[in-house]
This record gives structure tokens, sequence and C-alpha cells, in this order.
């Protein structure tokens, strides 16, 4: 782009800009649950815009609501385009107010479109002035001449005559032409059939307009040629919808169109109410000339150095000595941190500066490399200096690769990933591509830029040198730079900073602890499960096969449709979003209580889904150095803070059938030691008599009660002695169901009672905890004003829904705001729980250490001269891991094998 000059008119085509945002951005929310991602997407173009251009003659130009003059032309214009979404027509008010203080002028004329308003002050600009269309629109194209250029911010192009020559093929003065006969089926303007850019360009550079070509088109041969005399009634129209209008009566000319200063104090409180603090920071500069948020750690230049002599090196070091904070990236020639191997390290100090430090790049050609061992020992005290302060994305990961080398990492602080959860849970993905794109406005390199895709791509020691370093010392510096940007934010915070700096960060090396013990696997014990399982899956598909009177692939949804719905004539309780009968687990669950088949599928469905996910695959997991199988533990994935595991997931194995019983069994501790299973015991319910404070819910956990028979004694006014199995059932699915904000229709559907006699469950319930009832009322209230709900400890959840209009978003987030402080507040206490209990067993050097973690279990290896002890002692720490209202009450079992320790 050429500089600007006083004289240069720029005109924003702000429709354009409001959609582009929108759509590439993740959903962002405001402190106060509404949405923002679009308007954090304008403001980064906008505030960019002005930060780099400093444009004096300006305006921003808006579509008019509602129809325009194109409409009356066909009424069919634009039919074809979904309604705007509710939370991008929500965020177009606060769009509008950041355009007025920062003092640009706004255009929105009735009836006409944004082009329209652009192609009018195209045409009145003076001739010594230039403008400058700031769009990505095709469409305005037309508008081009020497003077008027057009300017993509987001590709960082600009359109001149010539340029437009060489994208479309034609000069700007035939784009009308071009736009009729190719169509646009964003705007529903009909074009001729299978006439795409490069043939309508050819019949208009052979004709030269579409006049001549409409009256030569018997020339024109072939399938095309017949496609375009088909179409040639509707030529003219979609001339005349393509053709920007040019003489639109405006209020303002462009003199008018000047840029006056920005209103600070207005700025200050949207950016407030928005949650934008970065940009509230900048306001104690020149709102002009700060940097936008989405390059607000954007360094002048960028220096990225590949280290491949001790010179080098040493340079590296004293500069990594000397720094503040040390960000710190591994690259490895395998996804496994347990199994890849070390290729480099990335190092940053200061934003645009970093270096990559190659080991075993082994490519054709590829240069020498320093010592890998040399390297890792000089760097070893700066990395395991628990003064050293230091940063990573995902640096878990970063922790388990390097002590596979000898190197225990001390002084971790932060982590990106982490900080981003913490901040916005649900807000958007975690990764460094997607939070680089979100916070920083930048396209990061991917893997796959340099590595290729599918079976041919390569592992990081294969990439040459000139593509690796770069990608590898970019992710350092984006790190650092994510880090000075998300922690202005969390640092501004007191609930959610002690979220990030007690639990999660605290609990990093934890997990990286977990996952490189592992747990140990009977080989022989799942491949026994394997034998058994398959046959009796064989037994159960010749039973479904008998049933149905012929054989059918019970893993096609299609053809048990087929069976249960047309040849059965089982009634189509519900349909697929394509609209076919759905076969899933709910609706063949509800089947199975009038037909035996269902029950078939789903036992077939259960034992295929346990064998092909964890008999078969748990040995092929099994780590040839350790002899043990090694998940990965996510802690920025549930929104409420649960931890997850994957490759593979230990936390999904099924506790209440017998089969998921006997994959649990395979679970052995080593020789010598016993496995120590403990779980917290109705902790969310324990939680719900804490925060509600109902006295009688209190009561009860207090005396040690069964509660769900105190339930089913409250409800069917029994005493206690005296409630039957079926009703302390039916108590505990009101227990359970009413944390998750279960209706009356949901909860006759779990018991197989009816709505009335369901809801007359419900009231009664209430009617005997009306804390309970108080508490979830004011959960939804406080949703609702403040837009999130909190833990215990301060994690945060944004519900954007919980004012939406649409009644079933809105009664799930309000279902949300119920139980997630209770889930996320048992997610925090057992994290509470792992450091505190971590932290003790290396400390006193006790022959125990954690193994798994599954939801509200912790599982152990311990000793088994020293269970017995241990069970109590750990037992104890992991109830006073909370002070609440009620006991916490953390239950233990010793056994050879996981099962046997329930």
């Amino acid at each position: 782009m050429s500089n600007p000059s006083d004289d240069t008119l720029w005109l924003i085509d702000g429709s354009g800009w409001l959609y582009r945002a929108y759509h590439a951005l993740p959903p962002l929310t405001a402190p106060d649950g509404s949405p923002t991602g679009a308007v954090f997407g304008f403001g980064n173009m906008l505030r960019g815009l002005l930060r780099e251009q400093d444009p004096q003659r300006i305006a921003v130009v808006f579509d008019a609501r509602g129809k325009n003059f194109r409409h009356e032309l066909d009424e069919n214009y634009k039919a074809n385009r979904p309604p705007v979404p509710p939370d991008l027509s929500d965020q177009f008010q606060p769009i509008v107010d950041l355009v007025e203080a920062l003092g640009i002028p706004m255009l929105q004329v009735g009836g006409v479109e944004a082009d329209d308003v652009i192609g009018t002050l195209a045409t009145q600009l003076p001739d010594d002035m230039r403008l400058r269309i700031v769009s990505g629109d095709k469409d305005l194209a037309q508008l081009i001449t020497e003077r008027v250029t057009m300017i993509d911010t987001m590709k960082g192009t600009e359109l001149d005559p010539a340029s437009v020559v060489d994208k479309f093929g034609v000069p700007p003065e035939r784009i009308v032409d071009l736009l009729a006969l190719m169509g646009d089926s964003s705007d529903n303007i009909p074009g001729i059939e299978k006439c795409g850019i490069k043939t309508a360009a050819k019949w208009i550079n052979k004709f030269g307009d579409l006049d001549s070509i409409i009256a030569k088109n018997e020339e024109i041969g072939g399938k095309i040629g017949d496609n375009l005399r088909a179409g040639l009634a509707q030529l003219p129209k979609s001339r005349a919808l393509a053709t920007i209008k040019t003489d639109v009566e405006l209020d303002v000319g462009i003199d008018d169109l000047t840029r006056s200063e920005a209103d600070t104090e207005a700025l200050r409180a949207l950016y407030k109410r928005l949650g934008f603090n970065r940009w509230l920071d900048d306001l104690d500069g020149d709102v002009a000339d700060a940097p936008a948020a989405a390059v607000a750690a954007a360094p002048d230049e960028t220096t990225y150095h590949t280290v491949l002599d001790q010179d080098a090196f040493e340079a590296m070091c004293k500069a990594l000595e000397a720094a503040e904070l040390v960000c710190l990236d591994c690259e490895t020639d395998a996804l496994d941190a347990i199994t890849g191997g070390l290729v480099g390290l990335s190092f940053a100090v200061q934003p645009g500066q970093a270096w990559y430090l190659p080991f075993t790049h082994d490519y054709m050609g590829a240069p020498e490399q320093l010592d890998r061992a040399a390297c890792l020992d000089a760097l070893k005290p700066m990395l395991e200096d628990p003064d050293k302060p230091k940063v990573g994305q995902h640096i878990k990961y970063d922790l388990n690769v390097l002590v596979q080398h000898g190197i225990r990492v001390q002084g971790v602080r932060y982590d990106t990933m982490l900080e981003s959860f913490t901040l916005n849970a649900g807000g958007s993905r975690h990764d460094m591509d997607t939070l680089a794109k979100t916070h920083l406005g930048l396209d990061t390199v991917k893997f796959e830029d340099i590595a290729g895709k599918g079976k041919k791509q390569l592992s990081f020691n294969q990439i040459d040198l000139a593509q690796a370093a770069p990608y590898a010392a970019e992710d350092a510096d984006i790190t650092l730079r994510l880090h000075q940007h998300l922690w202005g934010q969390l640092a501004g915070t007191d609930g959610q900073k002690h979220v990030f700096e007690a639990i999660e960060m605290p609990l990093v090396p934890v997990l990286a602890d977990i996952e490189r013990t592992g747990v140990r696997i009977d080989r022989q014990r799942l491949a026994d499960l394997t034998h058994e399982f398959g046959q009796r899956i064989d037994e159960l598909a010749q039973q479904a096969h008998d049933m149905a009177g012929q054989p059918f692939n019970l893993g096609s949804p299609s053809q048990i449709g087929e069976i249960l719905f047309d040849k059965l004539d089982l009634p189509v309780l519900r349909k697929t979003a394509k609209g076919a009968p759905s076969t899933n687990e709910a609706v063949l669950s509800e089947l199975a209580q009038a037909h035996e088949l269902p029950r078939l599928i789903l036992d077939w469905r259960s034992l295929s889904k346990l064998r092909s996910t964890y008999t078969l695959t748990l040995p092929e997991r099994i780590n040839p150095q350790t002899g043990r199988v090694h998940t990965s533990y996510h802690q920025a994935g549930a929104a409420t803070g649960r931890l997850s595991s994957s490759d593979p997931n230990l936390q999904n194995i099924p506790i209440r059938t017998a089969e998921g019983r006997r994959i649990r069994e395979a679970f052995i501790p080593r020789d010598g030691h016993k496995l120590l299973a403990i779980d917290y015991s109705q902790v969310e319910l324990r939680l719900m008599a804490h925060f509600s404070g109902d006295a009688s819910l209190i009561e009860a956990f207090s005396k040690g009660q069964d509660i769900h028979s105190t339930t089913a004694a409250e409800v069917w006014g029994v005493p206690l002695g005296e409630v039957s199995a079926d009703q302390r059932r039916a108590a505990k699915a009101i227990n359970f169901g009413l944390i998750y904000g279960i209706s009356a229709f949901g909860l006759a559907r779990n018991l197989g009672i009816g709505r009335a006699e369901a809801a007359e469950h419900i009231d009664t319930f209430f009617a005997r905890y009306p804390g309970v009832k108080a508490y979830m009322d004011d959960c939804k209230r406080k949703a609702r004003d403040d837009g999130y709900v909190e833990t215990l400890y301060g994690r945060r959840l944004y519900l954007p829904d919980i004012r939406s209009r649409n009644q079933a978003a809105r009664s799930g987030a309000e279902r949300v705001a119920i139980n997630a402080p209770l889930q996320g507040t048992a997610a925090d206490i057992i994290k509470r729980a792992m450091i505190d209990i971590h932290a003790w067993l290396g400390a006193d050097k006790l022959p125990a250490t954690i193994i798994m973690q599954v939801h509200d279990e912790l599982v152990f290896e311990v000793a088994e001269d020293a269970a017995e002890d241990l069970a109590r002692q750990i037992s104890d720490r992991m109830e006073a891991a909370a002070d609440l209202a009620v006991p916490l009450l953390a239950e233990a079992g010793i056994g050879d094998n996981w099962d046997a320790a329930h």
C-alpha cells in the first residue's frame, strides 16, 4: 500500500467488514455474556487502519436495513440468504458506538446498499482527491479508476485498473458485464449456467461488451452457447442488479467526511463493558496512534535466528540468562511426548526476536548441527532454575519431552493455553494458531504448510531448516506475545487469576508426572476379553437376524431403520437432521420397552464399542519402553474445568456394566503393589447443599444419611427405614436430574412414569428442599444479570445464550447456569486435592503414585505393605481439599486390579 495523504478519502465497506469479522473469529463474549467476536474483529481492523494509515478523510458505510430498490427489480434478490444470526445483529449497535466514539463519520442511507453510497461518492470525487475503498467485495471493482483503488486489509492487497484486469480478465468498466454473465449465488442474481469468470471474460474480450454478446450470441457454439441463449432474457435484469447506483441523494458531501477527535470517555466505557481490557490500556496514550489490540504486542521488526554454531549458541544462552521471562517450545518427530524424539528447541525473550536450536534434522543436505546432549547440559541449569520464570503454550508437553533427556523443567509460571482457557473456557479453541488469530490478528504458519498432509507428511526432522527454523521460532515468539496480551487481561481479575495461579498452573507438573508414569495393563487379560466379546457379538448379531427374520448390518443406521420402522412397523420417535428416522441410543432405549430387537442392537453396539475401543486397542497403546499405557490429560477441554483424557481415553470405561468392569480388571499394579481407588461420594449433591444452604440437605449430609433414601422419604412421605429400593432409585434420578435442570418431561421419561406424576415429584422435592429451588432460581437470575456463573474458587463460565430470544437456547443456558457451579467446583476440588497429594507424596517420599484421574476418582499405585495406611491418609487429604457446609466423603478401595479396588 502506498502512503496516504490528506487528499485521500477512505470509505470502509462496514457491512462487508461486519460479516468478515463475524466469520473470521470464534465466538467471544463480554463479561455480561453478550457476543463480541464481530465487534472485536471489526475494531481490530478499524483501529489498525487508523494506526497504520492515519486517515483524516474517512467514513464507514453500512447497508440500510430492510429491502432496497433492487428488490423492486427482482423480488428474489438475496432471497436465498439466511436471516442475520441473532448474535451478529446484537453486535451492530456496539460497532456503531465504536465508530462514533472513534470520531469517524458513519453513513447508512435507506433504500440502497453501502456499495451505492460508495459509488455515489466516487462520482463526486474532486479532481485533486483520491479514493480508497476498503473492502473485499468484487462488485466494487466496477468503480476502480486511476484515482479510485480498492484495498482488502485482511489480505493486504490493493486493486487498481491494471490489477483488476489481472484478477478478473476485464477492465473495471466491464465488471458489471462480467457479473451479469457469471451471476452471483450469494445475491441470487441469475447468470448463464456453467459460465465462470474465464468464460465470461473471454466473451467480453472477444465481443466487447454484454450488448454485443447478446447481439452475436449465435456465434457462440457448443453446450455453453446453448446455455447462453437459454439465459438471454435474464441478462439485462442481472446487469441492472449488479450495477452500482451512483446518484444516491446524500445529506452529506465529501468535505463532511472528516475524522474528529475521539471521545476517550465513551471509548473507556465501551471497552470496559465489552471486556476489551487491552484496548482500555491503549487509552493511556493517543487513541489514534495506539496500536490495535489485535497487534498490541507486534514488534517493529521480526528477527529469527537459527543456531548452528557455538558462537550463536553462546549468544543465545547469554540472552536467556539475562531475560526476566523465557518462552520455551520443543519440536519433536512425533506427537507423543513420551516416545517422540527431541528435534530442536525454540526460545523467545522479547516480541519479535526468537531462536531455533536444531539438533537432529537429517534430510539430504541438512547442515551440521550442534550436539544435542552438550547443548542440553549447558541449558539444564537455566531450565531447572525455579527462580527463572518460563512460559509456553501447552507446556506440559514440553515438560514430558525434556524429562526424557534428564531435564526436569522448573519455574514454569505461565501457559498461554491455560491463560486463554481460564479467561473464557467456552469462548473459542485454545490452540496457538486460533489464539494468534483471535488476539493478535495474525495468521501463523501451520505445520501442514511446511510438512504437507496425509501419508506424505514429513516429520519435523525431515523438514528443511529454511522452513523449519522460522516455523519453530515463530511458535516461541507468538507464544510470548500471546502471554503478554492474555496476562494483561488475567492479571486484572481476582477469581480467574486465583484459578490460574492456584489451580491450573500447579496442576501442570502433576498431570505431567501422571502421564509419564502411566498404568500397567494385563495384555493377556485383554486378549481373552477380545476373543470372548467377539463371540458374544456374533451371538447377538445372529439373535438379531433371527428376530428380524433376515440378516442385516447392525452397524448400519439405515438398515436398522428399514427393519424397525418398515418391516416391524415400530413408531418413528425422532428424525435425523436429514429427515431419516433416528436410531440413536435414546430412541432404541425407548423402543426397547416395546420390542426386544432394539435391546439386542443396543447390547451389540455397546459390546462392539468396548471391543474396538479398549480390548483391541489398549494393548497396542502399551509403550515398549515402559510396558505401560500413557494417556494424555487435557485441562483446556470441558468448559466447567473437568479434566478429559485421550490417546487412549481412560475416563469412559463403563463401571455400571459387567463388561466395563471386566475391562477394568485388566488395569493392574506392578509387582509388590496394589491399586488404591478413592472417589468423592455424591460430591455434586454435597455442593448443592453447600451452595443452596438448604437446612434439610445440610442436616442429611451432616448426619451421614443416605441422601437418596432421605429424598425418597421426603418425596413419598414415608419413614426413612421404610423406603423401598424402587423409591430410592427414583429419588436418585430426581436428585441427579435436578442438578442438571431436568424437566418434568425428562424425569417422566427416565422413570417411565407420567409427566403429571413427575411434575408432582419435582414440586414435592422443592417443597421439602426450598433452599434448592431458591438456589436454582438465583443461579438463573445471576447468570442473566452477569452473563456468567462462577465456581466456589472463582472459575468463570460465560453463558452467551442466557438472554437468547431462542427459548431452547436460553433454557439450555439456564440448565448450565445451575449445574456449572456444581460440576466446576467439583473439578476444582479434585484438582486441589491432586496438587496437595502429589506434593505431599513427593516431599515425604511415600510409596504411592497417582496413576489415573477419572472424574471424581483418583487411582494410585501403592506399596502393598503401606496400602491401608496410605488409603486413610490420602482419603483425609481429599476430604480436606474444600471447606464446605457439609463434610466431603472420600471412599477408598484397595485391590489387585482397578475393578477390585472399588
